[in-house]
């Protein structure tokens, strides 16, 4: 599926509060629930309260990745044509979304939430799916990297978002390893993206591989309802794991293999 596909239809019929619900409903007019101070509620009958909740998750999370990427746009004091036109790529806006994108957009660049308020949100909508949070801080990172210079005032703010979403200092700087040289893999420091020490031994670089091929194989996304942009991440995201890997087996070829 396509993150666009419920931005506006799906709403009705669903009250999805804190600030991401503001932001829809001055999208789409639709009356937010104030009584929701975070998280959101399903209308729907009982009978339909796993469909009434997927759904919901749907429209929060598109509206999140929309303010989250303003924010981050604006991170470095100023947003470039850049970073937008890098958000429309990586989430493939189409044309007869783009108004509303854009609205949504200037409407959380603008507006006085702060960022943790989108990310808290998110967070506590996603607390069980820690690749869904990581792939969303991946695409931020993509942003941040969209005129060729990561700001420190950038970096501080991912390392924010990653610490509500919950990733601890070591994993932010896996994430980081893994993604700042996205074009430029067999640059990539393979400890640092697998996230272990160059002294670990055989086993505990294997245990990382697998977990982390766990968590981000294309598959489990998909079968998770994450949209197809976030999978073909996920996608290159296996392939800089698998060779980071590698190249980790090499560096110890005349040691004890890693089976």
């Amino acid at each position: 599926m396509s993150i666009w596909g419920k931005i506006l239809g799906g709403a009705a019929g669903f009250a999805i509060g804190g600030p991401l619900g503001a932001l829809l409903g001055a999208l789409a007019g639709h009356a937010v629930d104030r009584r929701m101070s975070d998280g959101c509620e399903p209308t729907a009958p009982a009978s339909a309260e796993d469909a009434t909740a997927a759904a919901t998750q749907s429209i929060a999370f598109t509206i999140g990745v929309i303010a989250l990427s303003a924010k981050m746009a604006r991170a470095d004091g100023v947003v470039k044509r850049v970073e937008v036109d890098t958000f429309k790529r990586l989430f493939r806006v189409p044309p007869e979304e783009m108004e509303n994108v854009g609205r949504v957009f200037d409407l959380a660049r603008r507006d006085t939430h702060g960022f943790e308020e989108y990310a808290r949100q998110i967070a506590a909508l996603f607390e069980d799916r820690h690749a869904v949070l990581e792939e969303l801080l991946d695409s931020l990172l993509m942003i941040a990297e969209a005129d060729d210079e990561l700001h420190e005032t950038e970096v501080a703010y991912l390392h924010a978002v990653a610490g509500i979403f919950g990733f601890s200092d070591a994993e932010f700087e896996r994430i980081i390893a893994g993604h700042h040289r996205a074009g430029q893999a067999t640059e990539a420091d393979p400890y640092q993206v697998l996230g272990v020490a160059r002294d670990a031994d055989d086993a505990a670089i294997k245990a990382a591989h697998r977990r982390l091929v766990r968590e981000h194989h294309p598959d489990l996304l998909v079968a998770q309802g994450l949209p197809q942009e976030f999978v073909d991440q996920a996608t290159h995201k296996l392939a800089l794991i698998n060779a980071a890997y590698d190249r980790i087996k090499k560096l110890r070829e005349g040691a004890p293999a890693i089976a």
